[in-house]
């Protein structure tokens, strides 16, 4: 028996959440295969199978901690003779009793049924027999999900056993009862903190307690880019395989505005100022567990596609919970969509150490005036939320103003104004 053990997966993290077990107790795994995710303060990662076997016993549940070198699971690795395929295990009654590959408890009886030990340990337990209880697994094998399946069934109360309990000639205990009938309108569930929810708690509530935080907001005519996205997107698709989006403008405009007003690009480390002359812009997205935010390293030496694709790759890995913790580490700006779940308008909050944070938001149609003349424009709402300790207010307004200024006249990122 080999057991699974949580990784060193990163400096200074000695604890992980069990995210998600990706396969059950008893089921055939192939080397290399993921056995299961784990999420740490920044990331996820997976641990995956060491030799083509079974995974005979889960040790820590799903949403349980453990500390790095802990077991967390048993891993039957299979004998060398045998084949890296459940499928060699014979499920004839003529073969039983010579070919069962090593994990697989054999049934007693004459059947063709495979009782997995973790399955059979839980059948005893519960006086069940396990020969009687359908298997799922792979060959008809009895796992230990279909036991407590079994159990969970004999133990379900049928309809006249309820009713009594109802009625006004009940027991003493009767009213309890009635009263736990009732509760799923008013039930709770406690589940364990997300670690990476712990750490973006953590997070922001430091950003609110250190910084002296301000917002300032403009609005930005997003016409001028949507007539050069428009014209240009089926060409761009082409020749760079990617989309182009409003974020890489969005991105590019940031990297001008922080090349202006360096002290939005700057952080405070004790009683220095630390200017940065590279621009790493953290891009904030929803992912599987929350929201993280992947850092596009050195924006100013990017192309447009450079940058879709960048954001395209952290969103899928994202969304599939795997980025890596350095995918999340450093950052000097952050730029922050809520427009994509429909906000309005929002203050967001600085990431420390970063002293800034863009927040975009929905594009609508509304009435404004231009020459004279009202007229109906896809607008936006901008805002800039900024560590007022080492930002003036002129700094911030005129660095939002330059944003709304490159986004309303594109070409100013070609020719530098």
């Amino acid at each position: 028996m080999t057991p699974i053990v949580v990784p060193a997966v990163g400096e200074s993290i000695s604890e992980v959440q069990i995210s998600q077990w990706l396969k059950k107790e008893g089921e055939w795994v192939s080397a290399g295969t993921d056995l299961v995710d784990l999420e740490t303060e920044k990331a996820s990662v997976q641990i995956s199978a060491p030799a083509d076997g079974y995974l005979v016993k889960i040790l820590k549940p799903n949403d349980q901690f453990a500390a790095v070198g802990e077991a967390i699971a048993e891993f039957q690795p299979a004998p060398k003779s045998a084949s890296n395929t459940p499928a060699s295990t014979p499920s004839t009654p003529s073969t039983t009793n010579t070919t069962s590959a090593a994990p697989v408890a054999s049934s007693p009886a004459s059947t063709d049924v495979r009782v997995m030990p973790a399955a059979r340990r839980m059948a005893e337990d519960n006086k069940l027999s396990a020969e009687s209880i359908p298997g799922t697994g792979p060959g008809g094998r009895v796992l230990k999900e279909d036991v407590a399946n079994a159990v969970a069934l004999r133990n379900t109360p049928t309809a006249p056993a309820i009713a009594p309990a109802l009625t006004p000639s009940i027991s003493p205990t009767a009213p309890s009862t009635a009263l736990q009938q009732g509760s799923p309108h008013r039930s709770e569930e406690v589940k364990p903190m997300s670690m990476i929810r712990r750490t973006i708690a953590t997070r922001l509530v430091r950003a609110q307690h250190e910084a002296a935080l301000l917002t300032t907001f403009n609005e930005v005519d997003m016409q001028p880019v949507m007539q050069l996205r428009n014209k240009y997107k089926d060409a761009f698709l082409e020749k760079h395989g990617t989309k182009l989006g409003f974020m890489s403008f969005f991105a590019k405009a940031a990297c001008e505005a922080l090349k202006r007003f360096p002290a939005v690009n700057a952080e405070i480390r004790g009683n220095n100022i630390v200017y940065r002359h590279y621009y790493d812009i953290g891009i904030a997205i929803g992912g599987g567990k929350g929201l993280v935010v992947p850092i596009l390293r050195n924006v100013e030496r990017m192309s447009f596609a450079d940058v879709e694709r960048n954001i395209g790759d952290f969103a899928e890995l994202a969304k599939n919970n795997r980025l890596m913790p350095e995918d999340l580490e450093g950052g000097t700006f952050t730029i922050s969509n809520g427009g994509v779940y429909g906000s309005l308008l929002s203050t967001p909050i600085v990431n420390p150490p970063q002293s800034g944070i863009l927040g975009l938001h929905s594009i609508q149609e509304r009435p404004v005036a231009l020459n004279g003349q009202v007229v109906i424009r896809p607008m936006m709402y901008l805002a800039l939320t900024y560590d007022h300790r080492i930002i003036d207010g002129r700094e911030a307004v005129t660095f939002l103003k330059t944003i709304k200024d490159v986004i309303e006249d594109p070409a100013r990122l070609f020719l530098e104004l």
